[in-house]
């Protein structure tokens, strides 16, 4: 099959993130790795494990048509909700740093969250398909948000209020996308905006790393909620234009915590600079152009469904990289969000890479028509 410009706008910027990303973890995990582990290298090579699955679940879906995906969006909705519901039974979820986000099997860990994020994406599309015509009527309306409450709750009882903020934004972006009105719209963010008021404002820890994120370097929080942060800001700053040099970071030596999962994009700029922060930054931005482009083409094509999945997707991978290096630079409190491709971690990348296959398939379906 002849190879088009979005294949190249997809394949190239998404082949360079991930090979970028096993580099920064090798580099960003060495130290916590070998004090672990007694093995340096524990975590990338665990993470060319899952880089490994994560393009078998790609080439899997690459093989899957669309319309089945259709057909069968709500299967992987049902199962994403067992899944959640499934964290709550005893020995089942696994509690780490007082959340229960994972189940364990054998040396992996599933977290039912990133699934559900890929479950919503077909489900809504679907959704937003089949019901076109009810979409803007209060019933078409109430349904998906239904659902989306319900899942809301399940997210927040681990508790996890980025994974519960990134679903939000993720439904109403493809509902918005699909035809709501601008009240619907305004009336669901005020909803959205409310109950994450409520979150913040119940919780002590997460009122204590909001207050963190306003003043990081005062002394009365640097050593507790603003450590975080604090370290990713002086590590950003050592970094300069052009870094100390890949491997050099400073702050990678126990300073930073998650320095290879939630903090990846600090530990870059600091080893390669603003500009290795830029490159990696223009990297996203054509894989968006991509995303985008195969989107417009399915609508020109008439496939409303593929339209909307590759439209969720893009938004999936969007919010969650401006949320994280957001939070890295200080734009926003403290959140365990990983940076897509770039980021330690198995669910996350198999996830990804799994929803990339799905646009390479209808990408390869709008070729024939």
């Amino acid at each position: 099959m002849k190879i088009t410009r979005n294949d190249v706008l997809i394949i190239l910027p998404l082949s360079v993130l991930i090979i970028f990303g096993m580099i920064m973890v090798t580099s960003s995990s060495i130290y916590v790795a070998d004090d672990m582990t007694s093995n340096p290298f524990h975590f990338a090579q665990r993470q060319i494990l899952f880089i490994a699955m994560g393009l078998m679940a790609m080439l899997g879906f690459l093989v899957i048509p669309s319309n089945f995906l259709y057909k069968t969006d709500w299967i992987f909705m049902l199962l994403s909700i067992l899944l959640l519901i499934a964290l709550f039974i005893p020995d089942i979820g696994t509690s780490v740093n007082g959340s229960i986000r994972w189940i364990r099997l054998g040396p992996i860990n599933i977290q039912p969250s990133e699934i559900c994020k890929f479950s919503l994406i077909l489900y809504i599309s679907g959704y937003s398909m089949r019901r076109m015509s009810e979409i803007n009527s209060f019933r078409g309306f109430l349904k998906p948000l239904s659902l989306l409450f319900i899942i809301s709750i399940l997210i927040m009882g681990q508790p996890d209020l980025g994974s519960t903020a990134i679903v939000c934004i993720l439904v109403v972006g493809i509902l918005f996308y699909a035809g709501i009105s601008f009240f619907q719209l305004g009336l669901l963010i005020l909803l959205i905006a409310l109950l994450g008021y409520l979150a913040i404002t119940t919780s002590p820890m997460r009122l204590a790393r909001v207050l963190a994120f306003t003043d990081p370097f005062a002394a009365e929080v640097v050593l507790n909620a603003g450590w975080q942060l604090s370290n990713s800001l002086i590590s950003i700053g050592q970094g300069g234009w052009f870094g100390v040099g890949l491997g050099n970071s400073f702050q990678k030596s126990f300073f930073l915590p998650e320095a290879h999962t939630d903090f990846i994009f600090a530990i870059l700029v600091e080893e390669l600079g603003i500009i290795g922060g830029m490159i990696l930054i223009l990297l996203f931005v054509i894989l968006f152009f991509g995303l985008i482009s195969i989107s417009y083409d399915s609508f020109r094509k008439g496939r409303s469904f593929q339209g909307y999945v590759v439209f969720g997707t893009f938004l999936l991978i969007a919010i969650q990289m401006m949320f994280n290096i957001a939070v890295n630079i200080g734009l926003l409190p403290t959140k365990g969000l990983t940076l897509p491709f770039i980021s330690y971690g198995g669910t996350s990348i198999i996830i990804m890479l799994s929803l990339m296959g799905i646009v390479l398939r209808i990408n390869n379906e709008n070729k024939l028509l």
